[in-house]
């Protein structure tokens, strides 16, 4: 499909990549959302949180945070609020740990977690109640999102009409390298701290299973899926994770109409994470690449009210482009 050019661009005063990546993160609030919890179990005796957020519509669009987020990350709340206002009804599901409970599994969740994705689609289009769903994925969430549609293109629901994600690490291994470099190690080591923050205490509940995993030889996120990821989930090492999961792999099996947008000056991403050639000769795959945004800023004029990225999102559902 057609290189996008975009619009967008950042207001003048919020400065560069960093500052758009970290003030909307820390300093928007959304209000007016209430959502009303449904728990799902899965096929391995685990569960899964999802938040509703209703308004008694028949078209659905279905969200997927970022690594370490949830349903009621600003950028979340911000979809919810102005999809619900458009006229949707929005379904944030959260990750396995990351809905405020520690998930039942020894494993928890990666750049591939394509089977909890699905375990969410198939349980709102067995509702019967929605003739559309679309999906919308932010950072790894978006990585998942492009999986799962490549991945379970033949079994997707006949409702499922389109995709639109941004930030996404469409390469994880480069994305990962990348994060360990410079003043990047900042949004690292948080990730990091927290994610080691849940084996610890997922080792505590589960003595034995974690009995390989020493905590302070993770450095990176490298590290974190060799001693981690990779034992748990069933891949050979992180390298083998990474060329299995990697969204940028999987973009000519998709067929669904869906949009990529990841900002050019993203701090998260490496060049690799910018699958233009993949796109230009994909049928179903647009690229759009803003010179603005950060990852998952895309502010407007202030930090409080609607962003770039929840209009661009509501347009490329509603219209197709």
């Amino acid at each position: 499909m057609p290189i996008l050019t975009s619009k967008y661009k950042a207001p003048t005063w919020i400065g560069g990549k960093h500052a758009q990546t970290i003030i909307p993160s820390l300093f928007r609030k959304v209000s007016g959302v209430q959502y009303l919890r449904e728990r799902i179990a899965t096929d391995d005796e685990d569960f899964l949180d999802l938040d509703w957020s209703r308004i008694d519509s028949n078209k659905l669009v279905i969200f997927s945070h970022g690594l370490e987020g949830s349903s009621h990350q600003p950028y979340i709340l911000g979809m919810v609020k102005e999809f619900n206002a458009r006229g949707w009804d929005a379904l944030a599901w959260n990750f396995r740990s990351c809905g405020g409970e520690l998930n039942h599994s020894v494993r928890l969740y990666h750049g591939g977690s394509t089977y909890d994705l699905k375990n969410v689609v198939d349980h709102a289009n067995n509702t019967k109640k929605y003739k559309q769903i679309c999906l919308v994925g932010c950072s790894l969430g978006g990585n998942i999102t492009l999986k799962y549609l490549a991945d379970h293109k033949s079994d997707l629901p006949k409702a499922m009409k389109q995709a639109c994600v941004f930030s996404v690490p469409c390469d994880l291994y480069a994305c990962a390298r990348n994060l360990s470099s410079g003043i990047n190690r900042i949004y690292l080591n948080r990730f990091l701290n927290t994610l080691k923050d849940k084996i610890a205490r997922k080792a505590r509940k589960n003595p034995g299973l974690y009995a390989s995993v020493n905590l302070d030889k993770i450095q990176d996120f490298i590290d974190f899926d060799n001693y981690v990821t990779a034992p748990l989930s069933g891949f050979k090492d992180a390298v083998h994770y990474y060329i299995e999961c990697s969204s940028k792999y999987s973009i000519s099996k998709i067929e669904t109409h869906t949009l990529i947008i990841n900002a050019l000056n993203d701090p998260f991403l490496h060049p690799a994470c910018f699958p233009t050639e993949e796109c230009h000769q994909s049928d179903s795959v647009y690229f759009e690449g803003p010179m603005d945004g950060g990852h998952l800023g895309f502010m407007k004029d202030k930090v409080i009210g609607t962003y770039w990225s929840e209009e661009r999102a509501i347009q490329f559902l509603e219209e197709g482009k």
